[in-house]
C-alpha cells in the first residue's frame, strides 16, 4: 500500500512537470512562428533556448520529432544514459537500444500514432551505457499549429524502474498472498471436506447405532415375551414349541438347534431345529460337545481344528454352543450356526443367545419342579403308585367320560390277605419290601389305560376304563393267580407265598357315582375276606343296593 501511494505521487508530479514542460514547447513553437513571420530570429531564439533550458531540468528524458516521425532533439538526461550522441540517436536509430523483446509492440505503437495523429504510450526497456537494461515509459504527444496541422512531436520517456521493480514485488507480494489465500482456501475446503466426510460418517455410524439399537430392542423385547410365554407353559413339549418358534425371530442371521439329556444323563437328543439347521445326528453322547464337558460356551470359528465339537463333525461354518443351565444342572445345549449371508457370530450376540439358554432351562427346571410337586401329590412315596386322592379324582373323571360315551368302567379293589403276619414276622421294613414287590407286580401287568392306585395300607384299587364286569372278573382273576407265582425275597431270604383277595364292581351296574361303585368294590372284598381269602368276588346288584350304611361308611370315610 505504501509502495502505491508513492507511486502515485511520483506519476501525479510527473504529469505536472510534463504538462508545464509541453506548454513551454507549444509557447516556444508559437513564437518561432510568428518570429518567422515577422522576421524576428532573435527571439525564436530564445524561445529554444528557454525550451532546451525547461527540458535539462527535468529528470526525464525529453525528446522531440518532425511531423513525419524523424527526432530532431534529445535532452542531456538521454545521452547520459545510453551513451550515444544526437546523430547516433537521429531518425529511428533510438530503437537499437530497445531491448529486442519489446522492439516491435514500441514500433508498432509509435507507426500506428504517426498514422492516426494521436497520442500513444508504450513501457519497454531501453538499454544503458553499461549494457543493462531499465524500464521506462515512453509517451508522444502531437503538437498542433492553429490549421491543426502536426508541426511536432513532443514525448519523454520517464525511468519507471523502481515501479516495476515496486511493482513486481508486490505483484509477488500479492501472488504469495493470493498463494497463500489459495492454499489456505484449499486447505479450509479440505478440512471441510474431510469435517464434512467425519459428519456424514459419524452420521451414518448413528444411524447404524440406533438400527442396531432398534433391532436389539426389538429382540429384547421378544425375549422377554418368550420368556412370559415359556413361564406359562405346562410341560416340555410347550416349552420347545415355544422357544423354537422365537429363536428364528430373536436371532435371524443364524440358524440353530436346541438338544437335551435324557434322564440316565448319557445321551443328548436333538429335540429341535430352526431355519433348516442341520447336525450329522440326531444323538450324540455329552463327550461330544464341549460346552457340555466345561458348562461354558465353546466356539468353533469356521476352518479351526482346535477344539471342534465330535456332533458338529462336517460343519463348516462358524458355530456356538451354550449349556443350557437351570439351578447349577446342565440340561442340553443351544447349537447355533452362522450362515453364508452373515459368516461371523459377533461377540455382542453372546448375551442374548445365554439369556435364551438360560430361559428355556429355567422353563425346563420349572416344568420338572412342577411335575415333581405334582407327582408328590398325587403319588404314594412307598409303592410310586397313585395315591387315594388322586385316585378320588380319576375315577370320578373316568366315571363322567364312560357316562357319556354310554361306556363301562370297571373297578377291583384288592386286599393283601395276612399282612399284619407280614409284619409281625418279618418286620415293618418287609412288610414295606412286600408292598412295593406288589405295586411293581400290578404295574407291570395291566393296560397303559389302567390307572393303579394305593388306597391305603394293604389296599389297592384298579380303574379299567372300558371294562365290563365279566372282563374286570377275568383280569382280577389272571392277577390274583399270578401273584402267588410270585416269589419275594428280602435281605436274601423268601417271605413266602403272598396273596390278595379281589373285590369286583361295574359301572354303571353297581353305582352312578364314586361312592357307589366303591361301596359295591369294597362290600364285594369284604365276601371275598369272608369266603377265605385268596380269591375274587364280584358284587352284586343286591349288594350295591344293600343296607350296608357300615360298608359305605368304611369306603367312603374323607370321599367327599
Amino acid at each position: 500500500m505504501e509502495i502505491t501511494v508513492l507511486n502515485s505521487g511520483y506519476n501525479y508530479a510527473l504529469c505536472v512537470a510534463l504538462f508545464l514542460l509541453a506548454c513551454c514547447v507549444a509557447w516556444y513553437l508559437f513564437r518561432r512562428f510568428v518570429s518567422s513571420r515577422e522576421g524576428d530570429l532573435s527571439i525564436a531564439r530564445e524561445g529554444e533556448l528557454y525550451f532546451q533550458t525547461m527540458a535539462e531540468a527535468l529528470p526525464e528524458i525529453i525528446w522531440t520529432a518532425t511531423p513525419d516521425g524523424q527526432d530532431d532533439y534529445f535532452n542531456q538526461k538521454c545521452f547520459d544514459y545510453t551513451g550515444l550522441t544526437l546523430e547516433q540517436l537521429r531518425g529511428t536509430a533510438w530503437a537499437v537500444i530497445v531491448h529486442p523483446d519489446d522492439q516491435e509492440d514500441c514500433l508498432t505503437k509509435w507507426q500506428n500514432a504517426l498514422r492516426v495523429g494521436e497520442p500513444y504510450e508504450v513501457e519497454y526497456r531501453l538499454r544503458g551505457k553499461d549494457g543493462t537494461y531499465r524500464w521506462f515509459l515512453g509517451r508522444g504527444n502531437p503538437v498542433r499549429n492553429s490549421a491543426g496541422e502536426i508541426v511536432k512531436w513532443f514525448g519523454t520517456c520517464t525511468d519507471i524502474e523502481n515501479q516495476k521493480q515496486n511493482q513486481q514485488i508486490l505483484e509477488e507480494q500479492i501472488l504469495e498472498r493470493t498463494t497463500q489465500l489459495a492454499e489456505a482456501n484449499t486447505h479450509l475446503q479440505e478440512e471441510m471436506i474431510e469435517k464434512d466426510y467425519a459428519r456424514n460418517e459419524l452420521d451414518r455410524q448413528n444411524e447404524r447405532m440406533m438400527e442396531e439399537l432398534k433391532k436389539r430392542s426389538e429382540r429384547a423385547t421378544m425375549l422377554a415375551k418368550m420368556g412370559e410365554l415359556l413361564q406359562s407353559c405346562v410341560n416340555r413339549d410347550e416349552v420347545f414349541a415355544a422357544a423354537l418358534g422365537f429363536a428364528p425371530r430373536i436371532f435371524p442371521a443364524v440358524r440353530g438347534a436346541v438338544a437335551l439329556l435324557n434322564a440316565g444323563r448319557n445321551q443328548a437328543e436333538v429335540i429341535g431345529s430352526w431355519s433348516g439347521c442341520e447336525l450329522p445326528a440326531m444323538e450324540f453322547e455329552p463327550t461330544a460337545c464341549w460346552a457340555l464337558r466345561t458348562g461354558h460356551p465353546h466356539l468353533v470359528v469356521a476352518g479351526d481344528s482346535t477344539a471342534p465339537c465330535a456332533h458338529a463333525a462336517g460343519v463348516k461354518n462358524t458355530y456356538l454352543c451354550i449349556p443350557i443351565l437351570a439351578q447349577g444342572e446342565t440340561l442340553g445345549i443351544l447349537h447355533v450356526q452362522s450362515t453364508d449371508e452373515a459368516p461371523q457370530l459377533e461377540a455382542s450376540e453372546l448375551s442374548f443367545k445365554t439369556t435364551f439358554a438360560g430361559q428355556v432351562g429355567l422353563s425346563i427346571a420349572n416344568i420338572r419342579l412342577r411335575e415333581a410337586l405334582r407327582a408328590q401329590s398325587v403319588r404314594d412315596v412307598l409303592t410310586g403308585l397313585y395315591n387315594r386322592r388322586y385316585l378320588e379324582e380319576v375315577l370320578d373323571r373316568e366315571m363322567r367320560r364312560a357316562g357319556r360315551a354310554a361306556q363301562t368302567l370297571g373297578v377291583l379293589m384288592l386286599d393283601l390277605d395276612h399282612f399284619k403276619r407280614f409284619n409281625d414276622t418279618y418286620g415293618h421294613e418287609a412288610g414295606d419290601a412286600v408292598l412295593r414287590e406288589t405295586a411293581t407286580f400290578l404295574l407291570k401287568n395291566v393296560r397303559a389305560e389302567d390307572f393303579v392306585c394305593r388306597f391305603g395300607g394293604e389296599e389297592f384299587v384298579i380303574i379299567l376304563p372300558t371294562a365290563d364286569v365279566e372282563g374286570s372278573r377275568a383280569r382280577a382273576e389272571r392277577l390274583r393267580s399270578k401273584m402267588g407265582e410270585l416269589a419275594i425275597l428280602y435281605q436274601g431270604r423268601s417271605l413266602g407265598k403272598v396273596t390278595f383277595s379281589v373285590g369286583v364292581a361295574e359301572f354303571p351296574a353297581h353305582g352312578m357315582s364314586p361312592q357307589e361303585l366303591m361301596a359295591a368294590a369294597d362290600a364285594a372284598l369284604y365276601e371275598a375276606k369272608r369266603g377265605g381269602r385268596d380269591r375274587v368276588v364280584v358284587a352284586s346288584v343286591k349288594e350295591s343296593e344293600a343296607p350296608a350304611s357300615t360298608v359305605v361308611d368304611k369306603s367312603s370315610a374323607g370321599w367327599n
